[in-house]
């Protein structure tokens, strides 16, 4: 199992790609596939047949999986920074490599 260091709830900037400079709280990880799912992020429009619980159907938005590569978490300063990891108080914490605040 591979280790992450963006976890939900999160909040990321994407820095790559077609969606670069968009924020949004992480939804999902999916680690497996080395993914998050943003909130207004990577929108998608798909077609839905109608059934029991939708039973219009239709076309609807949702957001689609954007790889973590691309993600960079932000601080309570409002900066992209990277993440690492410390021992406080005999507990594992993350921190802002940039600011050095615990996140």
């Amino acid at each position: 199992m591979r280790k992450l260091k963006i976890k939900t709830g999160d909040t990321v900037r994407v820095i790559a790609g077609d969606h670069k400079g968009q924020e949004g709280k992480v939804q999902k990880v999916l680690i497996d596939k080395n993914k998050a799912i943003v909130e207004g992020v990577n929108t998608i429009s798909k077609h839905e047949k109608p059934s029991a619980a939708n039973p219009q159907g239709g076309i609807v938005k949702k957001e689609a999986p954007i790889n973590i590569s691309n993600l960079s978490l932000i601080d309570k300063n409002g900066e992209t920074t990277r993440v690492g990891y410390r021992e406080e108080d005999g507990k594992k914490v993350r921190f802002s490599k940039k600011s050095n605040e615990v996140i």
